[in-house]
Parts: C-alpha cells; sequence; structure tokens
C-alpha cells in the first residue's frame, strides 16, 4: 500500500458517504465487515488517533485504496475522513483499475482464494487464451518417429528427376500448415499443375495412374532418406507409433508436471446447441485435417476405415444419449463413389435401426458432385466405379463412372467445406458465448496455475 501524508496538498477531506467500496474489491477480497475484529481494532485506533494514511479514490467516487480504513472509520463515528483523488476513473477502463487495485494490497497478507483472484485480475482474457490455444498446438511429445535400423542403399535422386522434386518440394511448402501430409494428398495436388516425371521424357507428364503414384511414392522415399524432404513432412497415418514417456527420478517428473499444470482446458463449447454433433470420416489419411477443424468447435469425430465396425457406433450412441439432446446430426466425409455414397447411407441405417437411435439427421459434406465441379477436379483413366459395389449402376446412372477419392480436396478446400458445413447446423451465437466465456475461463485456469506453480516454488517441494 502507497502512504500519503494526510497533510500534502493533494490530501483532503471528504465526506464518508461520497465515496463507495469498488465491486472488485469485494469480489477479489470480500467487503470490508464492520464485525470483523481487525476492523474493529483498526476503528479503536481511529477514534484515538484519526485515519493515518488517506484512502485514494477515483474521479467517479469508487475507493481504490483504503476500503478498510473506510470501514472502521464510518464504525468509529467519522463523517469526514481524509483522502486523495486518483488520476483514473473507474468506469472508464475496469481493468486497467482493477490492477491498480491488486497493486495496492500487494503487501498484504492474503488467503489462498484471495491470491487467486488477485491473479485473475491481473490476467488479459485474449492472452490467457492464446497460451490455452498455443498448449493444445504443441505436439505431443509421446509420440516419436521411427527409428532407420541397419543399412540399406538406394540410387540417389538424377537430376532428370529434379523438375519432379521440385514439384512435390513446392506442393509441400505451398501446405506447410497442413504437415505432414500423406502422399495421397501430394498426389492429388500434383495433378493440378502436373510435372514431368523425367526431364528428358517429354511424355512422363505425371498421371492419376498407379504408375505415377507408384513413381512418387519411391521419389519421396528416397527424398526423405537423403534429406530434400524432411521426414516430419509425410506422415503414413496406417502404421501408428507408440513410445512412452519416462523420467530420470521424481524431480524431473514433478518439476515437467508442474510445468504442465492445469494445462490442456477444453470448454465444452457444443454444450447449448440444441443438438449433438459428430463428424464421420472415412478414412484416417483425412483425419488429421478434420480434426483440425472438428477441434475449434469440439465435435466429436469417428474414422471408419470404410464401413464403420460396431464399437465406434456404439460410442457415437452413448456420447449422444448422455448429451440429452434430441437429435443426432452426423456430418460425413467420404469419397465420391458407390463405396462413399453407401458407407454414409449404411452408417445412418445403422444407427437408426440397429442401435435405435430415431432422430439422427445425416448430412453427406464431402466429396459431392458439386465438389467434383466447383473445384474442377481432374478423373482418372485407372478410376472407375467399382461394378461389384451394390450401389454400382444407381451411381453410375446418376454421375457416370468417374469416382474421386476425398483426398483430391486440397486441405485447405476440405477445411472450409467442412467449416462451412458445421456452421450451416449449429447456432452460431450460442456458439460464440461459449467461445467468450472460455476465454473467461482461460484467465481464471492461469490466474490459478500460476499461483499454484508460485506456492510450491516457494515451498520448494522439488528439493524434498
Amino acid at each position: 500500500m502507497l502512504d500519503h501524508d494526510p497533510k500534502s496538498e493533494k490530501c483532503h477531506f471528504i465526506s464518508i458517504d461520497s465515496v463507495k467500496p469498488s465491486p472488485e474489491n469485494d469480489r477479489i477480497y470480500h467487503p470490508a465487515n464492520p464485525k470483523d475484529p481487525a476492523i474493529i481494532k483498526l476503528a479503536r485506533s481511529i477514534l484515538n488517533q484519526g485515519v493515518l494514511t488517506p484512502i485514494i479514490y477515483t474521479a467517479d467516487g469508487f475507493i481504490e485504496s483504503g476500503h478498510r480504513r473506510h470501514c472502521a472509520a464510518r464504525l468509529a463515528g467519522l463523517t469526514e475522513i481524509p483522502a486523495i483523488m486518483s488520476d483514473i476513473r473507474r468506469e472508464d477502463d475496469i481493468e486497467a483499475f482493477t490492477a491498480r487495485l491488486a497493486e495496492h494490497n500487494i503487501q498484504r497478507k492474503k488467503t489462498f482464494d484471495e491470491e487467486v483472484r488477485e491473479e485473475i485480475a491481473r490476467q488479459n482474457p485474449e492472452t490467457a487464451y492464446q497460451s490455452l490455444i498455443e498448449e493444445r498446438e504443441k505436439t505431443n511429445d509421446i509420440l516419436e518417429p521411427f527409428k532407420i535400423l541397419g543399412q540399406k542403399t538406394r540410387s540417389r535422386i538424377t537430376r532428370a528427376k529434379r523438375l519432379f522434386l521440385d514439384a512435390v518440394q513446392k506442393v509441400i511448402h505451398e501446405r506447410r500448415e497442413h504437415l505432414p501430409l500423406s502422399v495421397r494428398q501430394i498426389h492429388y495436388a500434383l495433378l493440378n499443375d502436373p510435372p514431368l516425371k523425367h526431364a528428358s521424357k517429354p511424355n512422363s507428364v505425371y498421371k492419376n495412374d498407379a504408375s505415377s503414384y507408384k513413381n512418387l511414392i519411391d521419389l519421396t522415399t528416397r527424398a526423405r532418406l537423403d534429406g530434400s524432404i524432411s521426414m516430419e513432412a509425410i506422415a503414413d497415418s496406417t502404421r501408428p507409433v507408440s513410445c512412452w514417456q519416462t523420467y530420470n527420478g521424481p524431480q524431473d517428473f514433478v518439476a515437467d508436471q508442474l510445468d504442465r499444470l492445469l494445462c490442456g482446458y477444453w470448454r465444452d463449447l457444443m454444450q447449448s446447441q440444441p443438438d449433438h454433433i459428430e463428424i464421420l470420416a472415412e478414412k484416417n489419411t483425412i483425419q488429421s485435417i478434420v480434426n483440425r477443424v472438428a477441434e475449434r468447435y469440439c465435435i466429436p469425430t469417428v474414422t471408419g476405415r470404410g464401413y464403420c465396425s460396431v464399437s465406434p457406433r456404439e460410442g457415437m450412441r452413448q456420447r449422444y444419449l448422455r448429451s440429452g439432446k434430441n437429435r443426432l446430426v452426423v456430418l460425413i466425409v467420404s469419397d465420391f463413389d458407390p463405396d462413399g455414397e453407401e458407407i454414409a447411407q449404411s452408417f445412418a441405417r445403422s444407427m437408426r435401426d440397429e442401435f435405435d437411435v430415431e432422430n439422427i439427421h445425416p448430412i453427406k459434406v464431402a466429396l459431392t458432385a458439386d465438389h467434383v465441379e466447383q473445384f474442377d477436379l481432374v478423373p482418372s483413366p485407372d478410376m472407375k466405379a467399382k461394378r461389384g459395389s451394390s450401389q454400382y449402376e444407381k451411381f453410375v446412372s446418376k454421375y457416370g463412372d468417374d469416382v474421386f477419392e476425398v483426398e483430391a480436396l486440397q486441405p485447405s478446400q476440405l477445411i472450409d467445406v467442412l467449416t462451412d458445413a458445421i456452421d450451416n447446423v449449429i447456432d452460431t451465437d450460442l456458439f460464440n458465448r461459449e467461445l467468450a466465456q472460455e476465454k473467461e475461463d482461460a484467465s481464471k485456469i492461469m490466474a490459478l496455475r500460476k499461483v499454484v506453480q508460485s506456492t510450491i516454488a516457494d515451498r520448494n517441494f522439488l528439493a524434498c
């Protein structure tokens, strides 16, 4: 607390009723209670010696410093009190006022709860929320890449393959925000501006066929091994790796846990929505892209890998029942081919007829015939509708026999399509309210985290 001489030129006497306690002080430190023994003791001192330190108040009449003195002076029967008017108005900038309030109380002995509330007052919601988002985006340290064991000799990438490699590197660079990519995604991206697979062979233009795809696999493998392409730029989601986080001892573990204390908070941004919403993706090669959209809304995603098995369907049913909501909305992302269309239909029928979800609202989000036209997707002579599919005749009679995998969409295109679909089925006003509340939540959590970390550090628990 800052001391001021009651005889200072800035100090003057004001009516005790002309200023009032600030709501922020009452929220952080609790209102000054005239029945508090400490307030009663202070009132007796004021009765004998007067108010030795003037209160500080804002131009709009709120106490900035001296809530306990103000209460004690009133209890002592004073009608006037020495005071100094500060240079701010509370109503002009409540955040700045609250920060000054905390500074005036910096030396005061406070309870743990008061320390937390004081730290909340210091937090900027936008900064705290950004920290929350950055924590979510951190790479999971539990997953590590495989180490290459042994030796294997591969032929080097020749100068004739340089144009082909340049085209692949360009695709990776343009999509660097969506890394890692699958080879399948790179394949479809190359079709937008097909390079020569071999510089001295004019007829070796990259095509949407099995031969070109095989050449791409070989090139990207060699390029990653010789360092031309980063290992982290390309992923094979069909072959996951699991490693385990270990520590050298308890001190390392406690330090790591303390550093990550209260990180990773997610508010259920869908809790106020009238419908329960989930996303079904046909294949795991698009899972990372779908999840980037879904996580912004906190929407569960299911990767079916073709026709979805029983367990994921039961999981979706259970989440829907726990939500207590009337309707289940399923946004489906699958290939544009007979099987992709049937996967959407089959899943919806199964949820309705086998899992008793009567009020299900399935929507095929992508890939659709409209997307083929909208994004000018290039058909492959080697990719035609499968005659063995139960939906072959129906699909071909309506769309023809050209088929397209969902990876034909660029990552940014799929993100836009899925985002638009979600925005069309949710109440955006309710969503934005939840998002605003999450920012406030982030401030509270950040404040609690700092206080707890400081408390543990002060007690030197790590030395135990």
